[in-house]
């Protein structure tokens, strides 16, 4: 067992008999992944990914700052948040130990300052200890399901002992006897799993492993960031910056940033389906967008659609690659924040992902801190947030004089559409524009396909009751990287009813009143 000094390295002596982890192994199997996530992210591959690719990103650059010196000072301090969570929960483990050499760790962590001298035989066997530990989380991942696979037998065959049913007492003594045959093969698997996880590992014999890997980890920090670790300096490397990490606004803004990128996808599919059509934003979602804004963006935007003048008149395609230029970079930092918002939400979590942390290649570990908005200065997103946001009025406003602003009549709130006007439209949109897409089209067809029912006067012909973006449809661009309880309604499609028109004779009054042009003309 570790002697707790700083030259202990992995020396051992006696060990009092302890408790076995049990139930607690879940817990310990989720701090070690936690551990060998941070162990593979100071890898060397690792470290010249982050020096290399990440701290020179367009996106870190733009948001966080262009100095790589201040870069490196944050996202070593950065690992050194990662390692006092690591330690503190392994002190929470070690005050529950009967040794009381385990009680009160964090006095020891305290005391790792003054060794920053690299040890590469500490390096060495650290990584056959982590090694071994991982091979107990596996065990202790495949217990974690088998567990719930038991409780679902002993459920079933304690609800079939309860039935009372009209089948004939031999079947029924059938039915049991093989339900209680799984029950007993499942219990003896549960069994041994137990054995070679983590639940019947002895909490003292775990614990001499895990301190020496924050023993490792501590001087292999330093060692992967040199003058830019700042531990042992007491220095507040993040700087005075406002930062939407500590002002807790990292998660909303990226909310906003989705709801930009998806309305932006939304208005340049419709303008290319109907070609010089105007790209009907739905209004939900276009008040969702403003009503999320900053105060500060709130108060600039309209001063700054008035003095919004390009040096040419852009057309639609062009106003969408100008919004593209910062949307290439800005979407994938919302998107990483989504996600880092939800790991190790619950404690077996782990069981499902922890087990392949050795199998990631370079690059490929958990994010970090620094590739999402939590660095991110205050100001320079909501300028980018501001840019956009009247990127995007140009883009709905020129959308809308594409058809040289002639706006069409009314609809008449009397008719409904009848199955033939429909399918009428969806053939004469797919044969009438070239650039419409096999998606595109096909949408159009299941549109035809669908009864209508008359005197229903909105989403009658998308049956919103049932019909939502999915995952993967050309429509939801940005339905990976938005957060999915807080904007499922957000983006749901409504359409206003069709009045019937003879569209070989107008077909544009037709198109403008399918799209809604004449109802965002006078919003």
């Amino acid at each position: 067992m570790t002697n707790l000094n700083l030259n202990s390295g992995f020396t051992s002596g006696a060990t009092t008999k302890g408790n076995k982890i049990s139930i607690l192994a879940f817990e310990v199997a989720n701090t070690i992944v936690k551990g060998a996530n941070l162990m593979q992210s100071l890898s060397k591959e690792n470290i010249s990914h982050l020096k290399e690719v990440v701290l020179p990103s367009e996106g870190v650059q733009n948001l966080v700052s262009r100095d790589m010196e201040e870069l490196l000072r944050i996202a070593a301090a950065d690992k050194r948040e990662e390692l006092k969570i690591f330690s503190g929960e392994i002190v929470r483990f070690g005050n529950r130990c009967k040794d009381p050499q385990w009680h009160n760790l964090d006095r020891y962590f305290e005391k790792l300052a003054s060794e920053l001298i690299p040890q590469k035989q500490l390096k060495e066997e650290a990584e056959m200890v982590m090694q071994q530990l991982m091979t107990y989380v596996q065990y202790t991942a495949e217990l974690y399901h088998e567990l719930h696979a038991l409780d679902r037998y002993d459920q079933d065959y304690r609800r079939k002992l309860q039935e009372e049913d009209n089948s004939n007492a031999t079947q029924r003594g059938d039915s049991l006897a093989i339900l209680r045959a799984e029950l007993k093969s499942q219990k003896k698997h549960v069994k041994n799993l137990k054995k070679k996880s983590l639940w019947s590992r002895i909490l003292e014999e775990v614990m001499e492993k895990l301190v020496d890997i924050v023993h490792f980890l501590h001087l292999e920090i330093h060692e992967a960031f040199g003058s830019a670790d700042s531990f042992s300096e007491g220095k507040d490397s993040l700087g005075s910056h406002k930062k939407l990490g500590s002002a807790g606004l990292a998660l909303h803004y990226a909310n906003i940033i989705t709801q930009i990128d998806t309305l932006v996808t939304w208005a340049s599919f419709f303008f290319k389906a109907f070609v010089s059509r105007s790209s009907s934003v739905p209004p939900n979602t276009r008040d969702a967008l403003y009503q999320g804004l900053p105060p500060s963006v709130k108060s600039a935007l309209r001063s700054r659609i008035q003095s919004f003048q390009p040096k040419e008149e852009l057309t639609v395609h062009q106003i969408k690659a100008e919004m593209e230029k910062t949307l290439q970079w800005l979407v994938p930092i919302a998107t990483n924040t989504t996600k880092a918002h939800h790991g190790f939400g619950w404690v077996g979590e782990w069981a499902n992902t922890g087990s392949e942390v050795n199998r990631k290649p370079a690059g490929d570990t958990d994010l970090l801190r620094i590739e999402t908005l939590h660095h991110a200065d205050k100001e320079k997103t909501e300028a980018y947030i501001l840019e956009l946001v009247v990127w995007l009025h140009h883009l709905v406003s020129q959308a809308r004089t594409g058809n040289g602003g002639i706006r069409s009549p009314v609809k008449s709130p009397i008719r409904s559409p009848n199955q033939k006007t429909v399918q009428l439209f969806a053939q004469k949109a797919c044969s009438a524009s070239p650039v419409l897409t096999f998606e595109d089209q096909q949408m159009l067809r299941d549109v035809s396909k669908r009864k209508l029912t008359p005197g229903i006067s909105k989403s009658q012909e998308f049956d919103t009751a049932k019909t939502r973006l999915s995952k993967h449809h050309r429509l939801s661009k940005s339905s990976s990287h938005s957060p999915i309880s807080e904007s499922k309604n957000m983006f749901s499609i409504r359409r206003p009813s069709i009045p019937v028109i003879d569209f070989d004779i107008d077909r544009i009054k037709a198109l403008d009143v399918i799209d809604r042009v004449d109802t965002i003309g006078s919003s």
